[in-house]
């Protein structure tokens, strides 16, 4: 039997306010991409929320960029590590955002967020993603 179809939410109330502030404190997530033969990749990620979804960035030449172009789909989790048990999933897409010099620009912006160097970016052939968020949900212990 097939699951009903379900109405798209918009995408305000996949990211509520309380979401958006557990979001913006300086955590790093577990993304999950999907491999050419089906299997999970996972990495941990800086990434910066834009709008109604999420920044991430990496070097042109890593796995889970790679997947990406070719695989959209997207899982991410998000932990509170003051409070282990308390964690944010998200289930999306990702979309090529930028590439060449306004993804250094973004990865020098995600490095000034998380408090490292943004020059060490420069001149590194690198892409942006934005997540579209289609799912959350939240754990508490």
């Amino acid at each position: 039997m097939s699951e009903p179809a379900r109405a798209a939410r918009p995408a305000a109330d996949r990211l509520t306010p309380e979401l958006r502030a557990y979001l913006a404190g300086i955590r790093w997530a577990t993304i999950a991409t999907v491999d050419p033969d089906g299997a999970p990749h996972e990495a941990v990620i800086w990434y910066g929320l834009q709008d109604d979804g999420l920044i991430i960035n990496s070097r042109r030449t890593r796995h889970w960029p790679r997947n990406l172009l070719r695989d959209p789909r997207i899982t991410m989790a998000v932990q509170d590590w003051s409070d282990p048990e308390h964690w944010v999933g998200l289930k999306g897409e990702a979309r090529l955002l930028h590439e060449g010099p306004q993804a250094i620009a973004d990865i020098q912006a995600l490095a000034r967020r998380y408090d490292r160097d943004p020059s060490r970016y420069e001149g590194q052939d690198r892409l942006t993603f934005l997540v579209e968020v289609e799912q959350t949900f939240e754990y508490r212990g």
